[in-house]
């Protein structure tokens, strides 16, 4: 998927903001359970379709204080979000816990981070537009938009923004939620794997193939699945320390 595909919000000679955003839709909801493809598309899609951005970034921002990129469009938007990590400070960190929407019109005139502004503005950003995606305790995700301009985001940039940042909301919170099922599918059936072998080599019933592989997880301190893996993988259960 490229920007070129996406009709541009900023004109009113393209796509009207209803096509816009259910084309948005669409794109969002392809990618079925793949939380990282879902949110390198949400960059993608929100650099193309917001008026005023170059670039976009998604970091999630973990105890108010550590940043982890997650997706980025370009080389930018990931330096940047890494800079905010590294100095404990910006958009991502402080006021975006306080507020949806960050808007930041003159990055080197910044007096709330001033570090921050300094070195992102040499790096080569104008303005900034942050929209909060989801909080989970102590877990924030941000949409980041950058542009190399200053006052490069309006009202408009704002609306639009908050209803895309809707949107992708939703399609990471359904792939995140599609993606653990999956995952809990595969633990059920690794485990179900490891309770046959014993089962079948020892003549145990489920119940105590299950008890099996408990006391095994306790004994060797690993997790349940993983000593159910080994089981499938080699045929042999892992030695208790001695």
């Amino acid at each position: 998927m490229t920007a070129q595909q996406l009709p541009d919000a900023g004109t009113e000679e393209r796509a009207g903001l209803g096509e816009v955003m259910s084309q948005v839709a669409r794109q969002l909801q392809q990618e079925h359970g793949d939380v990282e493809a879902t949110l390198r598309t949400i960059a993608v899609v929100a650099a193309a379709t917001i008026p005023g951005a170059d670039e976009c970034g998604i970091s999630y921002v973990v105890a108010r204080e550590q940043v982890e990129p997650r997706a980025w469009t370009g080389d930018l938007p990931r330096a940047v979000d890494t800079l905010q990590g590294e100095l404990r400070q910006g958009p991502c960190l402080d006021a975006v816990w306080e507020s949806s929407v960050v808007q930041v019109d003159d990055v080197a005139a910044e007096e709330r981070w001033p570090a921050f502004a300094r070195e992102a503005s040499a790096l080569g950003v104008g303005s900034m537009l942050c929209f909060q995606l989801f909080v989970e305790g102590d877990k924030l995700g941000a949409l980041n938009l950058y542009s190399r301009q200053r006052n490069a985001f309006d009202g408009e940039s704002h609306d639009i923004g908050l209803m895309f940042a809707g949107h992708a909301a939703v399609a990471l919170a359904g792939a995140e939620h599609e993606e653990n099922l999956r995952g809990g599918m595969a633990h059920r059936d690794v485990i179900g794997q490891a309770k046959g072998i014993l089962m079948e080599r020892y003549k145990l019933t489920a119940d105590q193939a299950f008890g099996v592989l408990v006391r095994t997880s306790s004994l060797t301190n690993r997790k349940l699945r993983d000593i159910a893996d080994d089981l499938s993988t080699t045929g042999q259960l892992p030695a208790a320390p001695s």
